[in-house]
């Protein structure tokens, strides 16, 4: 009897032992089997204007899956030792009817995220992303855009930075009355005409988008992302 005890005692911790090496634990466990693409998937993150969490936006390309969310424990630790990176399962949220995405996330202290997904049979991953919910709060106000629409099929919008002057780089969204993504485009100025893609570095456009509709009410969403991937400033206007 005591041996049949012990055989299912070592089957159950053999089985226990198995489960825990299959599992992504760490950013680490899942690149195991792959090499990943690096830097690879955008995304980057904001605190909410409403409440302590931390939103963390991506684009999920056509065909991507097994979307994952990974966070070191502080901010001490390297970027980009990815034994640090530990998975978290968080709810994933549409943003703009589902054409962006985003992890609504509890942060208590600073620290590095990464998003990832599969697609094309590879594992693809996003810069490391710094949270900075304490030090650098992301500022939400619609006064730093200012909209010229003289010509009202193609709006000139142009922008200030807020209180944090490192934003490297500017998101800026069209979408129409229903939050229907029209457009998205990054550029380094703190300019942008719709549909202009001269000094567009980055363009997440499906196609060549509908000439804009005098009589319609649109939005134009921005936000102004430092070097670490984090949202300094996030505004929006309707026009």
């Amino acid at each position: 009897m005591r041996s049949l005890v012990l055989f299912a005692f070592l089957v159950l911790i053999v089985g226990c032992s198995s489960d825990l090496e299959n599992q992504d634990v760490t950013l680490s466990d899942a690149l195991k089997q792959d090499a990943p693409v690096l830097d690879n998937v955008i995304a980057c993150a904001a605190s909410n204007e409403n409440d302590h969490m931390v939103s963390v936006f991506f684009y999920p390309r056509d065909g991507a899956s097994n979307v994952r969310y990974y966070e070191t424990e502080n901010i001490k630790v390297s970027k980009d030792d990815f034994e640090q990176y530990y998975r978290i399962d968080n709810p994933v949220f549409d943003v703009f009817n589902g054409y962006l995405k985003k992890f609504e996330v509890v942060v208590t202290e600073e620290k590095w995220a990464i998003v990832s997904f599969e697609e094309g049979g590879k594992i693809h991953l996003s810069n490391p992303i710094r949270i900075k919910h304490h030090t650098k709060p992301t500022e939400y106000t619609e006064q730093s855009i200012v909209v010229d629409s003289a010509d009202t099929g193609s709006p000139l919008f142009h922008w200030t930075d807020g209180k944090y002057t490192d934003s490297r780089i500017y998101f800026g969204v069209v979408s129409d009355s229903d939050d229907n993504f029209i457009s998205g485009t990054y550029t380094h100025e703190h300019r942008f005409q719709y549909y202009d893609l001269e000094n567009v570095v980055v363009n997440i456009t499906k196609g060549t988008p509908p000439t804009l509709k005098a009589d319609n009410t649109y939005s134009f969403t921005l936000m102004a992302v430092s070097e670490d991937n984090w949202v300094n400033l996030f505004s929006e206007i309707e026009f």
